[in-house]
């Protein structure tokens, strides 16, 4: 029995350490292993603990948490198969620089590798998607707590961005003991229970630096795009673009507001390029841009000067252009580059960004489906609320058709772009929040991850869950994918209807026939609380058919 006491001794070391590094939020999967780690999460008061029976959501909740948080979000489960369900979770989190401490108990050395129920080899599971791994030993009271403390802050201490992999064996007995006994070795760490520091800082903060020539460079015509970003950095930069007079390429994630909305019909258009062209400097802030037009725009552009401002590493732009990439926090790079009065020098962009957004809102005005909503979406988003953008042809149709308010918080899974995942990301971004939140997704990514609406079912406000369905994967039809093998090994149509799941998990549910009902159903539950689960039935074509047809349209303006 020592030695489960023995490993809760060590379990309570290394959750307190984790707390000196701004964890808050704990994550919990069922498992047996584990039991040393839940139970010590649970015993610490600093922990807010959070739990879900399915590995893969519960990564996905941490994900949220995240977002909203800024903080490191740690995820315990059991050994086996269950570690390999955080996968997806990891490697969304390292395109997109949210922190996850993963906690990953397993079965002990002499246990691997020899037939033994449950125990896989964990050691570099996760490849080299972790910005750091680090596998303890088996707890033994030979190693001192100064140890385990000191190699986990210095861990903690240099994640800036992604998912940190511990792997932590644990030998059997797991329970029962003599709870007293090995408190010499916890006190040999002294008042540093009693301290919210770590045993071992380091220093190894990032400072922005303003450029030398930023100066001369706000004198000249520039354009700036605006991809994934915070609520608050989307508001200042679009104030600090209208200053310079620069036009603003706003994404549906940088909630800027899109001063120059439908910017991914219109960039096709050859007076739009030849406008744009004489762009001396190109800022981009924020990664993973979202409409293809933007994209191909982004691509081809040759500005003298193309700088990258993110607070994420890596090159992040899949052109390679030649410029800067400036590893930075937006605001405070914003605060270290004043922008500087200029009159707006693109009107013309102005002219047609306006007839661009005219003509999508009379085209859309009484054609009900997913590309109507997209382009209305606004008019349903809750007051001082959020909004969770979905993945594949949503996020692209209300990236081309609609147009948020500026400094909305909009969150996403937007970095590897998978389906797997939404439903719980989004429950975690509203459990972090504690606001309203309208979420869009459509009908593949919803069958994907339905056991995660039983993570709805405990959000703290009111929510409406919006399914897009257009029975497949209708992203498929903007693709030049074979037409003759498009339904049955693209699209994959599945005849489902999503009332029953809604029963299911105890979620109110709602199918409106008009856009007139959508925004009664929408509006009403606003006052209410609970989650609505809004199904979109909608024809499978038709939202890649209008986005392509209104392409065509705003090209020839």
């Amino acid at each position: 029995m020592s030695i489960s006491v023995f490993n809760r001794r060590w379990a309570a070391v290394l959750l307190e350490t984790l707390t000196r590094h701004g964890v808050q939020h704990v994550c919990i999967a069922p498992g047996s292993r584990s039991t040393s780690l839940t139970l010590e999460a649970a015993a610490n008061a600093k922990i807010t603990c959070h739990t879900h029976f399915d590995e893969r959501g519960l990564g996905h909740l941490a994900l949220g948490i995240a977002k909203v948080t800024g903080q490191p979000v740690a995820v315990i489960v059991t050994s086996g198969t269950a570690v390999a369900n955080l996968y997806p979770a990891l490697i969304e989190a390292s395109l997109t620089g949210e922190r996850l401490v993963l906690l990953t108990a397993d079965r002990p050395p002499e246990l691997i590798d020899c037939g033994a129920n449950q125990a896989i080899r964990q050691q570099g599971i996760f490849a080299d998607h972790p910005t750091q791994s680090l596998s303890l030993p088996r707890p033994t009271p030979d190693i001192s707590a100064a140890w385990l403390t000191s190699i986990l802050d210095q861990a903690l201490g240099e994640q800036k961005q992604g998912a940190l992999h511990i792997n932590c064996p644990f030998a059997e007995p797991l329970y029962g003991g003599d709870a007293s006994a090995y408190a010499d070795w916890s006190e040999t760490l002294g008042d540093w229970w009693q301290s919210d520091k770590p045993w071992l800082l380091s220093d190894n903060q990032r400072r922005v630096r303003q450029q030398f020539d930023w100066l001369q460079w706000r004198q000249r015509r520039g354009v700036v795009i605006a991809a994934r970003m915070g609520a608050e950095q989307g508001q200042q930069l679009a104030a600090w673009a209208k200053q310079l007079g620069w036009p603003l390429l706003g994404d549906v994630l940088s909630s800027s507001g899109q001063p120059l909305p439908c910017a991914d019909l219109w960039l096709n258009n050859p007076k739009a390029q030849e406008i744009l062209a004489q762009a001396e400097i190109v800022v981009q802030f924020g990664a993973s841009l979202t409409g293809k037009r933007m994209l191909q725009w982004q691509a081809s552009c040759c500005p003298k000067e193309y700088w990258l401002i993110d607070n994420i590493s890596g090159r992040l732009d899949p052109a390679n252009h030649r410029g800067r990439r400036l590893v930075a926090d937006i605001s405070e790079w914003l605060e270290l580059h004043p922008a500087e009065a200029h009159p707006f020098w693109a009107d013309e962009l102005n002219i047609l960004s306006a007839r661009a957004r005219t003509h999508v809102t009379n085209y859309l005005e009484h054609r009900f489906g997913e590309a109507q909503l997209a382009c209305y979406l606004g008019e349903l988003l809750p007051s001082q609320g959020l909004f969770w953008a979905g993945n594949s042809l949503i996020v692209r149709l209300i990236d081309a058709l609609g147009q948020l308010p500026a400094g909305y918080p909009v969150y996403s899974n937007r970095g590897a772009s998978g389906i797997d995942g939404l439903f719980s990301t989004a429950a975690g971004v509203q459990r972090a929040a504690d606001k309203p939140m309208l979420a869009v997704l459509g009908d593949i990514s919803a069958l994907y991850d339905l056991n995660s609406l039983a993570l709805m079912k405990q959000c703290t406000a009111p929510v409406v869950l919006v399914v897009v369905n257009n029975d497949g994967g209708s992203i498929f039809s903007l693709l030049p994918t074979p037409e003759a093998e498009r339904e049955r090994f693209y699209r994959m149509p599945h005849g489902i209807n999503f009332e029953h799941a809604a029963a299911m998990f105890g979620l109110s549910y709602a199918s409106p026939k008009s856009w007139q009902e959508v925004k009664q159903a929408v509006d009403a539950h606003w006052q209410q609380r609970g989650v609505l689960l809004l199904e979109l039935q909608v024809a499978p074509h038709d939202g890649a058919e209008t986005l392509r047809q209104l392409v065509n349209d705003v090209v020839n303006f």
